[in-house]
């Protein structure tokens, strides 16, 4: 049995013109070379996939090469091209920085570039990965990095270009890789199958396309996975079951219940979807895209938006000419909204289930409504005579009919009564108790001075709980101003911090209480510090100073002291 090479090493492109999706960067480089303008670092960066290292190959082995082409394409014959190809090149080295990423290993890379290229002109160093390089190993390569060698050229590869420090970004040429497209994807893979002798259709190579979400080698796996499975007779059904993609049958069909009012169907087709294994939020993200695909078909101009086989747009166009754009707009509203909930949700099964009927209902095609009652019409009596005995008339008879007209400003009045119901503001609402309510500001009036003075200790029998403010309370003083039919009392603390902290934690609660002691709301309670009418004296504390003035009170202390002979400091 011969050695199996997978296809995204056996189609790897070997030269610039065989890049996929990169025409702008293969171009860049390829002037670069012909002007001899050539940078001693750059930095390729983008998603996985897309030929980073691929063109670093290449460009590495074009610069190297004796005899290039017209174009710039490397020959594949000269000694340079041809150790490349065998693995055997001196002067091009490639370096995984994902398990190379110490300092040791910048040390072994900076006494490597001092070494001369054997064959060629050019010494080139690829390092793939290069944000995996730790910190201080970035530190360690930056002063190579900026001024290496004449002969040295440095490629750095990375997936995350925003984990590089600036300063290396800043002594790089930055080209940035794109997602391949799926129409180039598609192109690819068509061109791989020839090769391979593999018989498949373009709905199936659009799905691996997809699939692959914009990276060639993505691709080129799931092509031999999908050969591996199916043999060299892919056909799209077991595409769909190998790589558990959900048909777009399914999506034509759901927006075919919609339009009809039938949710019915469309739960069971949810279930169907369910039962065969597939994650319920890729049948909501499917079913978004397909009505995405079917706006960008509803709309003109925007065909290059769509990428799907021939056969599959003129479906889509069919189906879109049976779709207004304010159901799509709608029906995309209620999708995406089913998205964002779907994981908040406790029941996902039935937060699906109740979007796909939401759907069903925006054309209002269904039957399934709630029914109101007719207005009934006033019924007329017949006159009858005191000599006839009344009979009876059929109700049909009396009820009159009541015209769509008439049914259309009934509903109308309704909404209008909602809306005024609705429209009622606070203010409205808290003015209407006090109209209706007897008004008691006015008949309220500020208690007398004695009055304030009798309720004042029921006020400090409130806080008995707390023996220091009931204290306070108990001792203070109080001082009654009258002003516009409002009583001020004012009692007094002893120092300012007592009176900061009544102010800031107590005051208000202490009014509130003393207004409902005295019964009346005419009352204001302020704090103020006791004045200290006793004269202010210094304060002794050293030992010296206490006994300067005890001599100076006391005359058997000065006796004493000079019997002692003693020394007062």
């Amino acid at each position: 049995m011969s050695q199996y090479i997978v296809s995204a090493r056996k189609y790897r492109p070997d030269s610039f013109g065989t890049l996929i999706g990169q025409d702008n960067i293969a171009q860049t480089l390829k002037n670069s070379i012909l002007r001899g303008q050539l940078a001693h670092a750059y930095l390729f960066c983008g998603p996985r996939g897309v030929g980073k290292t691929t063109t670093a190959r290449i460009f590495a082995k074009m610069i190297n090469c004796s005899n290039p082409s017209e174009d710039m394409e490397p020959c594949g014959k000269c000694e340079s091209c041809q150790s490349f190809a065998e693995g055997r090149s001196y002067c091009i080295h490639e370096l995984d920085a994902a398990s190379n990423n110490g300092v040791e290993d910048i040390k072994t890379l900076m006494d490597q570039v001092r070494v001369p290229p054997q064959v060629g002109r050019y010494s080139v160093y690829i390092i793939d990965e290069v944000h995996m390089l730790s910190q201080s190993a970035f530190n360690a390569f930056l002063k190579t990095l900026e001024e290496p060698p004449a002969h040295a050229i440095f490629i750095l590869a990375t997936t995350e270009k925003h984990k590089i420090l600036p300063t290396i970004l800043s002594r790089c040429q930055t080209y940035d890789f794109n997602r391949i497209t799926v129409e180039n994807i598609v192109k690819n893979l068509r061109m791989v199958a020839s090769s391979e002798g593999v018989t498949i259709d373009d709905e199936s190579l659009h799905v691996i396309a997809h699939k692959a979400d914009g990276a060639m080698r993505d691709a080129l796996t799931i092509f031999d996975q999908t050969v591996a499975f199916c043999g060299t007779d892919v056909q799209y059904q077991d595409v769909l079951r190998n790589l558990n993609v959900l048909d777009y049958e399914y999506s034509f069909s759901l927006v075919d219940n919609f339009l009809a009012g039938d949710y019915s169907s469309a739960m069971l087709t949810f279930d169907e979807v369910l039962t065969k294994g597939f994650n319920a939020l890729h049948f909501v993200a499917a079913l978004s895209s397909h009505l995405r695909d079917l706006v960008v078909c509803k709309s003109g101009g925007l065909e290059a938006l769509l990428e799907l086989p021939q056969s599959l747009k003129v479906r889509y166009q069919e189906q879109a000419q049976k779709c207004g754009l304010q159901f799509l707009y709608d029906a995309l509203a209620i999708t995406t909204q089913c998205e964002s909930g779907y994981r908040a949700s406790v029941n996902p099964r039935l937060h699906i289930e109740f979007a796909l009927m939401k759907l069903s209902f925006i054309n209002g095609t269904s039957e399934v409504h709630i029914q109101k009652p007719a207005p009934v019409a006033r019924q007329t009596p017949a006159p009858v005579s005191r000599t006839e005995t009344p009979v009876s008339q059929p109700v049909a008879q009396s009820v009159q009919p009541v015209s769509e007209t008439q049914q259309v400003s009934e509903a109308s009045r309704e909404r209008r009564t909602r809306a005024a119901r609705a429209s009622m503001s606070l203010k409205s609402m808290m003015e209407e108790p006090k109209a209706a309510a007897p008004v008691q500001a006015a008949e309220d009036t500020a208690p007398s001075d004695d009055v304030l003075r009798e309720k004042w200790p029921e006020l400090a029998k409130m806080y008995g709980d707390k023996p220091r403010l009931a204290s306070m309370l108990s001792t203070t003083t109080l001082d009654i101003t009258e002003a516009d039919g409002f009583k001020t009392v004012t009692f007094r603390v002893v120092n300012d911090a007592q009176k900061d902290w009544v102010e800031s934690k107590l005051l208000h609660e202490l009014e509130g209480n003393y207004r409902k002691a005295a019964g009346s709301m005419k009352i204001y309670l302020r704090v103020a510090v006791q004045p200290d009418d006793t004269p202010s004296q210094p304060k002794i504390y050293m030992p010296g100073d206490q006994a300067e003035v005890l001599m100076k009170e006391k005359e058997e202390v000065r006796e004493l002291v000079k019997a002692l002979e003693l020394d007062i400091k």
